[in-house]
């Protein structure tokens, strides 16, 4: 299922994407969308053909849990969810924004924005949330966008290149989401 807005499509990811994801993701040892997307934790680089077959192995997974962002037809990032507690319906959303020529445009708040929808809209859940770090202000931002509210700040528990960093929460609820006062 793919949702389009003004400017941003979210589609499955197809055998035919991996290599553009690859090239982003694992191609450089240090991209720059690694420099706000969890710097902190270790970049592991995977040789393609390892890449491949693990979306091959869990292409249904996949497909329920992460879609590609498109803008006019190039692939500029991905968003995604993960259980924290499935027991509960504990879900947080994520989303990267790879190419950084989409940067600072409105592409990442956009496509956050589908995603949740598509989340409140498809899974029986009371919340999305987000987590980030508060080095990474365009995250925060863009959630703040569409509606999400600061809703836990861990304080100086993200250690990196010497400075301490808090750890940031932030969600949106069912009601709110169905207000439409963000939508």
């Amino acid at each position: 299922m793919n949702f389009t807005s003004k400017r941003v499509t979210l589609r499955q990811i197809e055998e035919n994407d991996l290599n553009a994801l690859w090239n982003y993701i694992h191609n450089e040892a240090s991209p720059q969308w690694k420099k706000w997307d969890a710097p902190y934790f270790e970049h592991k680089r995977v040789p393609f053909e390892e890449y491949k077959q693990s979306f091959l192995n869990n292409v249904e997974k996949t497909n329920d849990h992460q879609r590609i962002i498109e803008v006019q037809g190039k692939i500029i990032g991905t968003v995604s969810y993960y259980w924290e507690y499935e027991p509960t319906r504990w879900l947080e959303a994520g989303i990267v924004i790879y190419d950084p020529g989409y940067w600072n445009g409105g592409y990442g708040t956009e496509a956050l924005s589908q995603w949740v929808a598509h989340l409140f809209e498809t899974k029986e859940i009371g919340r999305v949330g987000i987590t980030t770090w508060s080095g990474n202000e365009r995250m925060m931002k863009a959630a703040e966008k569409i509606g999400m509210k600061l809703e836990g700040r861990m304080r100086k528990c993200r250690y990196y290149n010497g400075i301490y960093y808090d750890s940031i929460r932030m969600g949106m609820i069912r009601e709110e989401w169905e207000s439409g006062q963000f939508q």
